[in-house]
């Protein structure tokens, strides 16, 4: 007849002595991790529905004071991060381009970590350029240019420098702006077996490309004119007089004959 196993008989009281002393707190346990599932379930839940109901109160939206609403009770849902983005394009399109520029920096402080966070950037640069302020514009160019050199805002705030820069008749530095997109932003092409760079450019190479052929050459100093002479080219001096002949005698007497 089979013998139950000494280890296996060992195990099973030890197991049950350890239920017996630790039941309180096992269950306790138990209860925590329960309660912690139905919680997130219900979280999850409520942040769906919330979702949807921002959405559809977003799709509903009109006026200025529509967004705002959902600005207000949605805040932290996409739909009120949506809501910041069609609400500056309202006011942009309404030519209250301050306002946008408001609405835009609220977005962009309350969803730092948002991806068209460099596209709301862009958008508060040209509504600067449409309101005349240049300076600020580029400012904001630059540092997006800078911060976010890695996504699609980055080539685009560099290049939209260039206009701003031929304005101001700072040639040299939308060229090096160029060259600068020249150099970051190409993509590798099929290598050849012979020497030499054979990279292919992308649109944004191409466009700096353009911008280059239009950007006048940095003036060079020209060599100064010779100094003009007084002395006239021996080509075009005046005839020198004929030579004078032997003088006439006194009295109008003739002039003796050679032999």
């Amino acid at each position: 007849m089979p013998t139950t196993s000494p280890t296996t008989t060992e195990a099973s009281v030890e197991a049950r002595v350890l239920w017996l002393r630790y039941q309180k707190e096992i269950a306790a346990a138990l209860i925590v991790v329960l309660l912690a599932i139905i919680g997130f379930a219900g979280y999850r839940l409520y942040t769906v529905r919330r979702n949807a109901t921002a959405s559809e109160l977003l799709g509903g939206a009109k006026t200025q004071q529509d967004y705002e609403a959902v600005i207000s009770r949605y805040s932290g849902t996409p739909a009120g991060a949506s809501a910041y983005l069609v609400l500056a394009q309202k006011q942009r399109d309404e030519k209250k381009l301050a306002e946008a520029n408001v609405t835009l920096q609220k977005f962009v402080e309350n969803f730092p970590e948002h991806d068209l966070v460099p596209a709301a950037r862009m958008a508060m640069a040209a509504n600067l350029v449409a309101m005349g302020k240049d300076d600020e514009a580029l400012a904001i160019y630059q540092q997006v240019a800078s911060k976010y050199a890695n996504t699609y805002g980055g080539p685009l705030a560099l290049i939209s420098q260039v206009p701003l820069l031929k304005a101001k008749n700072r040639t040299d530095e939308a060229r090096r702006v160029c060259e600068e997109m020249l150099t970051k932003y190409r993509m590798p092409g099929q290598q050849s077996a012979g020497p030499g760079d054979n990279r292919m450019e992308t649109v944004w190479a191409q466009e700096a490309m353009r911008q280059l052929r239009y950007l006048k050459p940095p003036e060079q100093s020209k060599p100064a004119p010779p100094a003009a002479s007084n002395m006239a080219p021996p080509m075009i001096a005046a005839p020198s007089a004929a030579p004078a002949g032997p003088p006439k005698p006194a009295g109008g007497a003739p002039t003796p004959k050679k032999p």
